[in-house]
């Protein structure tokens, strides 16, 4: 079952309001998820009232597989940079593996 963090729609027309969720990748944007790890309300001038994320949740899902949205990174990116960071250093640990493999298999 492949992962997804991504925010799920809620509010009414005009009023939208979001929570961050765990999802599986299939299901519909506003379907059924696993756990909510946060909300954002765009609409709320408050800064504190605007966001909440759960960080400990967040890195344990991503540690389990999940990948992040586009839109999840860009919030995450703002209150809990080094969850990206770590996630950028993953990838790039991942594809300089991939590239030493393959340079070693050419030679």
């Amino acid at each position: 079952m492949a992962l997804k963090i991504r925010l799920r729609q809620q509010g009414r027309t005009n009023r939208a309001f979001y929570r961050l969720v765990v999802a599986d990748a299939r299901s519909p944007r506003d379907g059924k998820y696993i756990e909510a790890l946060g909300w954002y309300n765009p609409i709320e001038t408050e800064a504190e009232k605007r966001l909440n994320l759960k960080e400990e949740r967040i890195q344990h899902w991503l540690d389990h597989g999940a990948q992040l949205s586009e839109n999840a990174v860009s919030l995450i990116k703002g209150t809990a940079p080094e969850i990206v960071r770590q996630l950028t250093a993953r990838e790039v640990e991942r594809r300089a593996k991939a590239a030493a493999k393959r340079k070693e298999k050419k030679a």
